[in-house]
């Protein structure tokens, strides 16, 4: 299993925000510290305002902020706001709920799984990796 792109550099914007949590950053900022394009963080930080995880102001003297204490931004929780697709098999996706093999157990495995992967990620917080 292999997190996206995106959910890479939404951790590392948390991070770099975490870093330079007393100032307001900007986009630029972040994709030229971050190595990653303009377009790209715009995709992330759009998704993570919608949260309370990041505050972004608008105007001359705006910028991008945490909304919140790194100890209390769960990576469990950024994680599933960030992977769109945590399908382990196809018959995990919305489209099709219903596994070709009517006594299949393989996905209940892989579910649990997936769960037990989350519930371990959801242990740490922002400021555990800081």
């Amino acid at each position: 299993m292999n997190l996206s792109k995106f959910s890479d550099y939404a951790f590392r914007i948390l991070i770099y925000l975490a870093e330079n949590q007393y100032k307001l950053c900007t986009v630029e900022e972040l994709a030229s510290s971050l190595e990653v394009s303009e377009h790209h963080v715009k995709k992330i930080v759009h998704r993570l305002a919608k949260t309370e995880y990041i505050v972004s102001s608008k105007g001359r003297n705006g910028g991008l902020k945490l909304g919140m204490e790194p100890k209390d931004i769960n990576l469990g929780k950024i994680l599933v706001i960030t992977e769109e697709k945590l399908n382990l098999l196809e018959c995990f996706s919305s489209a099709r709920h219903e596994c070709n093999y009517f006594d299949c157990k393989f996905k209940a495995i892989l579910g649990d799984a997936l769960t037990a992967f989350i519930d371990e990620v959801s242990k740490y917080t922002l400021q555990d990796i800081l």
